[in-house]
């Protein structure tokens, strides 16, 4: 392998100043124009660093000492940030929303789209404890069963009690379980061996309803003492209305696994969201922080300037939460979603909210936009609100083909969002409004945003 000629070596100390933050929300230092990335350091401030790992473009480098703080730092516990839980909590809260209103502007210089206005970003209130779902490894720890996080990059195991970021409650009711697996004498999953029981736990809480749902993840078929632990949680508990066992048997790194049965209780939680009510089953996906997804589906509906007579069409619609939003909205809203479980939470989801102005289907969008054009559907609105990844082109394809005048994106990642945009302009389409960021998951590095894109005449 060739030699790198970098103007570092390796386990050198050296004095920087901090430029800038990544993306991933680490410290840049550059010397004579090599980056360095820095855990926890930010814009501003002087350290010593040790070189730790050299690549041809970039490095990594460890902080050992701070000569100067920035002004914006606050005080952190350092397990939070190791685990990646809160890796932006070292950075003041209006700094955070400063920090994601750039990470978007920055691709769009970068893709030369500097034309494009980025709005201020959305914040919250009280960023911390907002989370209403959890799901936590349990592992061995000492001799006894502990819940925790992994350390950032790693499988090293950090036993916590307080996660900073969910919803109290659902730190209350993980340790009650926890106590309840230890009373129970249950051991722990481990990895290596792929031994023991419990591998996971997770809590989810309705915000509005105070319903609580727990699921506890095993490695093996059964769950020893199952009755008595859901009696135990229940009488500890009362606001625990769904207790599941989920068992996932595979060497993986995904959480829950195909099979989940009911223990005690309810299949299912409810909860309200821009006063629509909805079903939560174990595997559903639903928004993790409801006060910001209200706030993000308003500014959604709001920026579509949906006046009633309006034909929606929302091609990831999940259980149908911005379905049901816009239909109140619009004269009829058309609904695809690949998950067939979620088309029957969202028909189930319309009907418990008696709205009878959606139709949802499963299947592709691209295969559904299709048939719903060859039928003479014309949608004045096109929502998209895919994964990271974001949109296929064959979706871009099928939605500038039916000729929306506008198309709302409500993306979770900007890189792949700036990428679509372009997409988007050479079929036609431009930006008319400030890109808006919502912080949905605040001490955190991740962003949404909502776009419109509007149709040429």
């Amino acid at each position: 392998m060739a030699k790198l000629n970098l103007p570092v070596y390796k386990k050198e100390e050296l004095e920087v100043t901090v430029e800038d933050l990544t993306y991933q929300g680490l410290g840049v230092a550059k010397v004579k124009g090599y980056p360095l990335f820095i855990k926890a350091a930010l814009p501003g401030e002087k350290l010593v660093v040790k070189v730790e790992k050299l690549g041809k473009h970039f490095g990594y480098a460890k902080a050992l000492k701070w000569l100067t703080t920035a002004d914006n730092r606050v005080k952190t516990k350092a397990k939070y940030l190791q685990t990646g839980i809160a890796p932006l909590m070292h950075l003041d809260y209006q700094s955070q929303l400063a920090f994601k209103q750039k990470l978007i502007k920055d691709l769009l210089v970068k893709a030369h789209l500097d034309q494009i206005e980025v709005a201020k970003t959305l914040g919250m209130e009280q960023p911390f404890a907002y989370r209403n779902k959890a799901q936590v490894p349990v592992r061995q720890v000492k001799g006894q069963l502990e819940i925790g996080f992994f350390k950032q990059g790693s499988h090293d195991f950090v036993a916590l009690e307080d996660f900073y970021i969910q919803d109290k409650r659902i730190d209350q009711v993980l340790l009650v379980v926890r106590d309840l697996l230890r009373k129970y004498q249950l051991n722990a999953y481990d990895e290596k061996s792929h031994t023991g029981i419990v591998r996971h736990l997770m809590v989810r809480r309705g915000h509005y309803s105070k319903q609580v749902m727990v699921v506890i993840v095993t490695n093996t078929k059964k769950l020893p003492h199952a009755t008595e632990i859901a009696r135990d949680l229940q009488a500890a508990c009362p606001d625990v209305i769904s207790i599941m066992h989920n068992v996932n048997d595979a060497r993986t790194n995904v959480i829950l696994g195909p099979q989940t049965e009911l223990l005690a209780g309810q299949a299912e939680i409810t909860d309200q969201l821009n006063g629509l009510t909805f079903k939560i089953a174990a595997q559903s996906f639903y928004q993790v922080n409801p006060v910001q997804t209200e706030r993000l589906y308003q500014a959604a509906i709001k920026r579509a300037k949906l006046t009633g007579t309006e034909t929606v069409i929302d091609a990831y619609c999940g259980i149908g939460t911005i379905s049901l939003s816009m239909a109140k909205h619009a004269k009829h809203v058309y609904g695809v979603e690949i998950v067939p479980q979620a088309i029957e939470n969202a028909k189930q989801n319309a009907d418990a909210n008696k709205l009878t102005n959606l139709t949802f289907e499963v299947g592709e969008a691209e295969s559904w936009m299709a048939n719903w054009q060859k039928a003479g559907i014309k949608p004045d609105v096109i929502m998209v609100d895919p994964p990271r990844k974001g949109l296929t082109e064959s979706l871009i394809d099928s939605a500038t083909a039916m000729a929306p005048d506008k198309i709302v994106y409500v993306s979770c990642n900007p890189a792949t969002l700036v990428r679509d945009i372009k997409s988007f302009m050479e079929k036609g389409y431009q930006v008319t409004q400030p890109i808006l960021p919502v912080d949905q998951f605040p001490q955190t590095t991740h962003v949404e945003s909502v776009t419109v894109l509007t149709k040429q005449k």
